[in-house]
């Protein structure tokens, strides 16, 4: 499995970003998430879908301001991001796992919720 993001860049607080997913030998009725980590923190979930149930999920702190989208027919995920602030400064990752439920945004990693594979991130930088 591979997973690779791109799309991050520097950006004005209010502006927004585009990312993008390209994955393979991902599982079709697998999950596609997006993560995120600042140095010396936590690695935080921010979004995930799964189109074999129907669900997808934001974290708080993005609700509102983020969108998932996936074609996994195509084996391509995007997270459109509006009105970045220097808080969503950080590494993006995309990730794929069975589940996207409320708990995989903030399951460990071996919690049964959690994603599998994880990519390579992308850096988003929000400018003040």
């Amino acid at each position: 499995v591979q997973l690779q993001a791109s799309g991050g860049g520097l950006v004005q607080t209010g502006g927004s970003l585009r990312l993008s997913c390209v994955f393979s030998g991902v599982k079709d009725d697998y999950a596609i998430g997006w993560f995120r980590q600042v140095p010396g923190k936590e690695r935080e979930g921010v979004s995930c879908f799964s189109k074999e149930f129907g669900s997808t999920h934001y974290s708080r702190s993005v609700k509102g301001r983020f969108t998932i989208s996936g074609d996994m027919a195509n084996n391509t995920a995007s997270l459109e991001m509006n009105n970045l602030t220097p808080e969503d400064t950080a590494v993006y990752y995309c990730a794929a796992g069975p589940f996207c439920t409320a708990n995989t945004l903030t399951a460990p990693d071996d919690s049964p919720w959690a994603m599998d594979f994880f990519g390579s991130g992308t850096q988003v930088t929000v400018s003040s």
